[in-house]
């Protein structure tokens, strides 16, 4: 990621892939995660089979509890579903995973994305009021992998997918 509280970095999921340009992978130990995000009109995407529209595809999160990210892992999920941009809250808990609708939002639209870490679990919030809290986290874990933008399951990506993320916090090793 960039500099913290700086400027955008632009992820683009190519076309027939799954995966964005992430670079290499960036561990920190820090129990909140805060970033800014912005979906343009890629985001709208009709998949091959109806069924998979309602695939979750991933934003942006983390690994916790020093394991693979399929055992125990927090992030943001999203799709586009019924002429809107859903976003949701994503969670691996000894791996089983959990998901849950937070809220919409608009294309070209500015939000600001939470994920705390704490006794009572993971608690997702979007522009400081959509708070949904989620079994699962640790605390206590001082090894965490970021989780960049992915899109699918089923499928890939119909057409390439670009996603603006700006960290927000100042100092990610804490």
């Amino acid at each position: 990621m960039g500099k913290p509280g700086g400027t955008f970095q632009t992820f683009t999921i190519p076309t027939k892939a799954h995966e964005s340009n992430t670079g290499n992978l960036n561990v920190f130990a820090a129990t909140v995660l805060r970033f800014r995000a912005v979906f343009d009109s890629s985001a709208v995407y009709q998949s091959r089979q109806a069924v998979n529209q309602h695939d979750i595809n991933k934003l942006y999160g983390f690994s916790d509890c020093g394991t693979h990210h399929h055992q125990n892992s927090a992030r943001f999920g999203w799709n586009w579903q019924d002429d809107a941009l859903r976003i949701y809250a994503y969670v691996y808990a000894n791996g089983q995973r959990t998901v849950q609708t937070i809220t919409t939002v608009k294309l070209e639209e500015t939000n600001e994305y939470q994920i705390s870490i704490g006794p009572q679990g993971y608690v997702f919030t979007v522009n400081g009021k959509h708070a949904t809290r989620m079994a699962g986290g640790c605390p206590g874990s001082s090894f965490r992998y970021r989780l960049y933008p992915y899109f699918g399951g089923d499928e890939t990506a119909p057409h390439p997918i670009r996603i603006r993320i700006m960290d927000l916090d100042q100092d990610l090793q804490h």
